[in-house]
């Protein structure tokens, strides 16, 4: 099966923040490829990418940046893909500053964001992966089942704190 999700970061110090997408991907089976490109240092390589994406087969871009964080707003202007911006925790501002960046896209070129921290990444590989389900059956019912789970889940937890709470 072709890559069907690029993930972009603007460095590689960005993949620890970056690999929850990474994960949830594999978890459900989803193809990707992850590269390091910089919006400032390498901007040619990064419109190259995002010009050449859907005709490999790529269906949705994750983009993680820090600071500044324009990597998903330029992958987007060069695009009609869905751009998923991941904001990297600084220690500027603890991620406030990407995440705003990100955010604050002009009208017209829209960029996804989700929120800094651990549950962001894995947000973003989720969206994208509800994204290539509006299109593909399977990933769809994975999809379903995953959510099943979640429910599942919590229930159980909640039945377990109703013992604990009930023993004391």
């Amino acid at each position: 099966m072709s890559v069907l999700v690029g993930i972009l970061m603007g460095s590689d110090s960005d993949w620890p923040h970056v690999k929850a997408a990474a994960d949830v991907l594999k978890e459900f089976g989803v193809p990707f490829e992850a590269h390091v490109m910089s919006a400032h240092r390498t901007p040619d390589k990064v419109a190259q990418y995002a010009r050449e994406a859907e005709s490999r087969g790529i269906k949705v871009i994750l983009a993680a940046a820090g600071g500044a964080a324009h990597l998903a707003g330029v992958v987007a202007a060069h695009t009609t893909l869905p751009v998923i911006g991941i904001p990297v925790p600084t220690n500027l501002a603890g991620g406030l500053d990407s995440l705003l960046s990100m955010v604050q896209m002009p009208g017209d070129i829209p960029v996804a964001t989700v929120g800094v921290g651990s549950g962001g990444p894995r947000n973003a590989g989720l969206l994208a992966i509800s994204i290539l389900a509006l299109s593909e059956a399977k990933l769809a019912e994975k999809l379903k089942d995953f959510r099943k789970r979640l429910v599942e889940k919590v229930t159980a937890r909640d039945q377990s704190l109703q013992s604990r709470i009930n023993e004391e």
